[in-house]
């Protein structure tokens, strides 16, 4: 498909497609076809009432393990909203960076301006299983001093 546009136009696309950490096709694609990230952003509206958030996360969970590479590239390219709990934003953020990882894709930028825990959070209150989350707990969310039992695409 070719679309015409000036060459200020073209730049400005290539400048946010850049902001967004996106190829130019991939930031065009994902503003003319926002349904996947409509419904990725509509889920993680979800996670700022407290009451939610395990429902959003749990809907967040089988979005990014069902979207094809150019679905999950176009749905996580905008930043999620201002006011997640920082453990909330972590925990998404390793989501979005293991969803990327599993189909060989980079993680958008935002995910890295997430600054990781200071301290760890850990999926169980139950101190004899700390050691199997701390152990088993995938890379994204050990490096963001995260430890659960279960990743994407998993369900406990």
């Amino acid at each position: 498909m070719q679309i015409r546009v000036t060459p200020a136009e073209k730049a400005a696309l290539r400048r946010a497609a850049r902001r967004a950490g996106l190829d130019l096709s991939g930031y065009v694609l994902a503003r003319a076809l926002p349904a996947p990230a409509a419904a990725f952003q509509d889920a993680v509206r979800g996670c700022l009432d407290p009451g939610a958030a395990a429902c959003a996360l749990a809907e967040l969970n089988r979005l990014l393990s069902a979207y094809t590479p150019a679905e999950l590239t176009a749905a996580v390219a905008s930043a999620p909203p201002p006011g997640l709990a920082p453990w909330l934003a972590n925990y998404l953020a390793a989501m979005v960076e293991y969803a990327c990882a599993r189909r060989s894709l980079p993680p958008p930028r935002w995910t890295a301006a997430i600054p990781p825990l200071a301290e760890p959070v850990f999926g169980s209150s139950l101190h004899s299983l700390r050691l199997l989350l701390l152990r088993g707990s995938p890379p994204p969310f050990r490096r963001r001093n995260l430890f659960i039992d279960a990743s994407l695409g998993s369900q406990v």
